[in-house]
């Protein structure tokens, strides 16, 4: 049986991600969209058709900012009310139970204190370089002009890289929950200088490399180590996030400074869905406790978005100044097809556009994990609350590439006009768009999905020729052979 944070057990015992999923869509769709809350309800083949009602709950939420919320309150609300807290021989309790659970364990505080001198300009590692000053002014130009990331990343980079004494974040404590997750900011921001928590789960072999890389660094990891249990803290700390939010909320309540909540947190499957909502009680718990509590997150680009009308500007020129080449080879395959393959990705005046990347072999529940995120994100942001959400790159992380269909989607995307970022440049990239949020501020925009947008750095997904499911898949046929390799 799972512990923890779980799904609800179903009449027969069963504990289905697919019900929950469905469930929960329709759940959010239900107030703005009810034609699409009942198509999603009705939804007989989930794990194969749940793109098309993902898309809706974006589409749906356009109308108004009002809409938009709505949504993303709802869904929320749907996995509060039906997500459990499951224990061994037990019966399930209500995730709610999680607000006011006491601890069962005490967890002290470690300081890893970094033996080197901070990083003290900005600085992104990019194929062998660390770029920095004019070189690195140069890049964002480049990946602005070929449509890597929207402008607003470029400037927003280029501010931090003007003011190297937000590096440090000082009076602030950023929490990186997933402190091992290879697209974390936990490196970088030690490397700066930065007094950072961390929070992963109590297994060795994550902690010893984290405990490393701070020990290597210029900054201040605060490590939660069991109560008298003196010890190597690479061999004792951990918090299992899915069984003990009370004592992870415990444990941050104590902490010096602003914090500000990251989740960089990723399974595989049903148990990314519960380690998101497991990190949405916890912060829904810290922020009750210490409200000046800032929330970070970072989106997959392989999701739908709204976008900007330059976007589609972009990747409208992009498709009618393609080669003679393309567009002869992409006649027979759209007519073999039926349109499937190879056609534009938004229809030229659209303001905005829908950006609609949702790679269906992640599958439903990965694609849920993510939206939670941004529904958490929305809501914060509309009541008031520091939150910074970036869209970030797709990268060759370890927990992607072992997928050998996303794997050779990734080797062949450059023929498309899509960069695949090494998780250094993709992680370095990021954490500096979080030090802009924590230590600049953030920018108010009329409507949600502009927040979304904002400094997103997609790899090209939203201004590339394409749309993306009609691309990836010949993506994947093209560099099977280099990815294998």
């Amino acid at each position: 049986m799972s512990h923890g944070v779980s799904f609800p057990a179903r009449p027969d015992g069963r504990r289905s991600t697919t019900a929950l999923g469905r469930e929960v869509v329709a759940t959010a769709l239900r107030a703005a969209d009810p034609v699409g809350a009942l198509g999603a309800e009705q939804e007989t083949a989930w794990r194969s058709q749940y793109v098309a009602h993902f898309r809706r709950l974006v589409e749906a939420g356009l109308a108004t900012p009002e809409a938009w919320c709505a949504i993303a309150d709802a869904g929320l609300g749907a996995i509060h009310e039906r997500m459990v807290v499951a224990h061994e021989g037990g019966a399930d309790l209500p995730l709610s139970s999680l607000t006011h659970a006491e601890p069962v364990r005490r967890l002290d505080t470690d300081v890893v204190a970094g033996e080197a001198k901070p990083v003290e300009q900005l600085e992104i590692p990019y194929r062998g370089r660390r770029l920095r000053g004019a070189e690195l002014s140069d890049q964002l130009g480049e990946w602005t002009d070929r449509g890597v990331l929207e402008p607003s990343a470029a400037a927003a980079v280029l501010e931090v890289a003007e003011h190297p004494e937000w590096l440090r974040l000082e009076g602030r404590t950023p929490v990186v929950l997933g402190a091992g997750a290879e697209m974390g900011p936990l490196g970088p921001l030690l490397g700066w200088g930065a007094t950072v928590a961390a929070v992963d789960l109590p297994r060795p072999a994550v902690w010893e490399r984290v405990v490393a890389t701070a020990r290597a660094s210029a900054g201040r990891l605060l490590v939660p180590v069991p109560t008298g249990e003196p010890g190597d803290p690479g061999k004792v700390a951990g918090v299992d996030l899915l069984a003990e939010v009370p004592e992870a909320a415990e444990w941050l309540r104590g902490l010096d400074g602003r914090l500000v909540l990251g989740n960089y947190l990723y399974a595989d499957g049903g148990t990314h869905v519960r380690v998101s909502v497991a990190a949405d009680a916890l912060a829904t718990r810290l922020v009750a406790d210490r409200p000046d509590t800032g929330l970070a997150f970072l989106a997959t680009p392989t999701d739908v978005f709204a976008v900007p009308h330059e976007a589609v500007a972009q990747s409208t020129r992009a498709y009618a100044e393609r080669s003679g080449m393309a567009k002869l080879a992409g006649r027979p395959l759209r007519w073999a097809t039926r349109g499937r393959l190879l056609h534009r990705a938004y229809p030229p005046e659209a303001d905005p556009g829908i950006a609609d990347a949702l790679v269906p072999v992640q599958g439903p529940s990965y694609a849920l994990a993510k939206r939670v995120q941004r529904w958490r994100a929305t809501a914060a942001r509309r009541d008031g609350r520091l939150v910074s959400f970036h869209v970030a790159p797709s990268t060759r992380t370890r927990s992607v590439v072992k997928n050998r269909a996303l794997a050779a989607a990734f080797a062949g995307a450059h023929r498309f006009g899509v960069e695949v970022f090494e998780p250094d440049t993709a992680n370095t990239l990021m954490a500096a768009l979080l030090v802009r949020d924590v230590a600049g501020g953030t920018t108010a925009h009329a409507h949600p999905w502009q927040d979304e947008a904002h400094a997103a750095v997609h790899g090209g997904l939203w201004r590339a020729a394409y749309a993306p499911p009609s691309a990836l898949g010949l993506a994947a046929v093209l560099g099977y052979a280099s990815a294998r390799g």
